[in-house]
């Protein structure tokens, strides 16, 4: 367990943004033992690498002794959150999002603790949000916001030009009334999340204090993005998800070893449990940058997946590049008969099967721009074929510096 002031710690590695009363707060973490709450829309069945500086964040809070809620917004995601969105979100239904709550908590438990008197709680907002009664809803708790401060708020600036609907505009009420209930019935007095939320925590906080009379505590956290400000975890193929489904092992493993050399000290500090000396030596000037990205890549990967499966990764992605070692953990594509006879094994054809292009002529473009090689031979003609006896040993597809599959029969 921690033994320093966790607002310290998050301080520290880069974790904190904004907090409502941060000397008060940092006070009370030092003496007492808070209940906090960070909540997750369950919109798919896995989160994301971006989602897991959440989780870290409420993992340095539980080994220093506080008790975290993971609060999944059963209900609110039927409302779909409009910060840093420009559209409405798709609207899943009821079974989905049940399905999708289910696949997050799997995930949480790799990194939380559940038992014990500080042990982590899982609960679901669709308790209360679902079967909530409007009028009652508006008369209690509507009657403590002001629109005017609403419409000042960050999360719905983006939407004005293209329209803002009420139905959204509710979102900062429901999340406000999450933090109460969860005030009431667990007496948790401290909200967390991604800066993107700030007006959403805050006014679950002011909601508490207003109604309650009693303390009540807003803070965000630092979003995973790049040293110029883009936000990380997205690949060719998409976000990187913690679900092996989704993003296979060894492609999350390599989007770490490839992260830029700007952002690496960044990632060990949020993603990680490596003491800040380690980090320090690791990034400090002179010190090789490329032991750094593989202590990150593994670290990670081991978290996420477990040692074994980072291991594996770690033992293909060094096959890979030194020609020696097992490459059986890189992604594998099995091609079928049908899917030989086909494709010809045209190459344009096999980058499609692979998934690693979308389409034919997003495939003929890569090769025409040199950006494809077969086994580390470049091939920049569009008709070009691969010889199926290959297949019984493996051929691996490569586009650009980062994008690897390994087909076989």
């Amino acid at each position: 367990m921690e033994t320093r002031n966790v607002y310290d710690i998050l301080a520290e590695r880069g974790f904190l943004k904004q907090c409502s009363h941060p000397e008060e707060l940092r006070e009370l973490l030092g003496k007492e033992k808070l209940t906090f709450y960070i909540g997750f829309d369950p919109t798919a069945e896995s989160l994301t690498i971006g989602h897991y500086v959440a989780l870290c964040t409420m993992a340095h809070m539980q080994r220093a002794g506080h008790k975290p809620i993971a609060l999944l917004g059963g209900g609110t995601a039927m409302i779909a959150d409009p910060s840093g969105k420009t559209e409405l979100r798709k609207l899943l239904s009821v079974e989905e999002l049940d399905r999708n709550a289910a696949g997050i908590k799997k995930q949480m438990e790799r990194l939380l603790t559940f038992e014990g008197e500080n042990g982590a709680m899982i609960v679901n907002n669709a308790e209360w949000l679902r079967s909530l009664n409007f009028m009652d809803f508006m008369r209690d708790i509507a009657v403590h916001f002001s629109v005017n401060e609403m419409l000042r708020a960050e999360c719905y600036k983006q939407r004005f030009e293209r329209g803002l609907t009420f139905f959204e505009f509710s979102y900062m009420l429901m999340q406000s009334y999450d933090f109460l209930v969860l005030n009431r019935r667990y007496g948790c007095e401290l909200e967390m999340g991604g800066d993107d939320q700030w007006s959403n925590i805050l006014g679950g906080a002011d909601l508490i204090r207003r109604k309650e009379r009693k303390r009540a505590y807003a803070l965000t956290t630092t979003l995973l993005t790049t040293k110029d400000g883009r936000k990380m975890g997205k690949t060719e193929k998409g976000a990187v998800w913690l679900s092996e489904e989704r993003t296979s092992v060894f492609d999350f493993y390599q989007y770490f070893r490839n992260v830029d050399d700007a952002d690496v000290r960044n990632c060990l500090c949020l993603l990680t449990f490596l003491p800040m000396e380690e980090i320090d030596e690791l990034t400090r000037e002179g010190a090789d940058i490329n032991a750094a990205k593989r202590k990150l890549a593994f670290t990670v990967t081991a978290q996420v997946h477990g040692e074994e499966k980072a291991k594996r990764a770690e033992e293909a992605a060094i096959a890979l590049f030194s020609g020696k070692g097992d490459i059986s953990n890189m992604p594998t594509v099995k091609l079928t008969d049908a899917d030989i006879e086909e494709s010809g094994m045209s190459i344009v054809r096999l980058l499609v099967l692979a998934g690693i292009e979308k389409s034919n002529s997003a495939a003929m473009r890569s090769v025409k721009e040199g950006g494809i090689s077969v086994d580390d031979v470049k091939v920049t003609d569009t008709h070009a074929v691969v010889n199926a006896s290959k297949l019984d040993d493996g051929v691996i597809l490569k586009k650009g510096k980062k994008t690897f599959v390994r087909i076989t029969r």
